[in-house]
């Protein structure tokens, strides 16, 4: 999975940076890629049979292209729009009809899973890359998460790539805005807050981009 989203995102993305940048800087952007990727992937551990697995598969590309964002002179601001505009790219790989159903199939999958995630939780059976969280269902359409551990932010400090954060925690927006669920947050871990407060909706809206509370 980890590869499949790899290069699927970089074939996505290639037309967009080339428009943004010019074609020699995505050459070079793919080869420092390519290679920060493979060294990465090599070293990224598999953390079990966890409700945040499809999320822990990004980690690796993103952890590779900031890395070689910032070996060719991107600022932060740079750095994260690109990776915005990547994850986007990646989504819409999905047709957009079938969006919505994909959504509400995820987070239902989720709820259904939410309570043997916060158990081996308590039991300190989590791998140190994965989520710790808090859960509570809210009615038949909506459900909040706390999250008081992200994944991301330990395995971004295992590979010295802290800058990833926290413009990837926009992809949360990205992906309930065309997926059409609802998603609500005020607090974000990326942005030095004590957890990311998610409130989530099978059906609902969502600004594509996070709020002024976010920034």
């Amino acid at each position: 999975m980890m590869k499949f989203i790899y290069y699927l995102t970089m074939a996505r993305s290639r037309k967009m940076i080339i428009r943004m940048y010019g074609k020699d800087f995505y050459i070079k952007f793919k080869s420092r890629s390519d290679s920060w990727f493979g060294r990465v992937l090599k070293e990224t551990p598999d953390i079990g049979k966890s409700i945040f697995s499809f999320n822990y598969a990004y980690a690796p590309s993103y952890v590779a292209w900031y890395k070689a964002m910032m070996e060719l002179g991107m600022d932060q601001k740079q750095a994260d729009e690109l990776m915005w505009h990547m994850n986007e790219k990646m989504l819409l790989t999905i047709p957009k009809p079938l969006l919505h159903m994909v959504g509400k199939a995820y987070l239902n999958s989720f709820r259904k899973k939410a309570k043997q995630h916060i158990l081996r939780q308590e039991n300190g059976s989590l791998h140190p890359f994965d989520w710790e969280i808090e859960y509570k269902d809210i009615n038949e359409n909506e459900f909040m998460i706390n999250i008081k551990k992200c994944g991301f932010i330990a395995y971004a400090d295992r590979f010295d790539a802290g800058g990833i954060l926290p413009g990837i925690c926009a992809v949360d927006y990205i992906v309930a805005y065309y997926m059409k669920n609802g998603f609500h947050r005020t607090k974000t871990l990326g942005y030095g807050d004590d957890c990311c407060d998610c409130r989530y909706a099978l059906n609902g809206s969502c600004p594509l981009k996070p709020g002024k509370e976010q920034k």
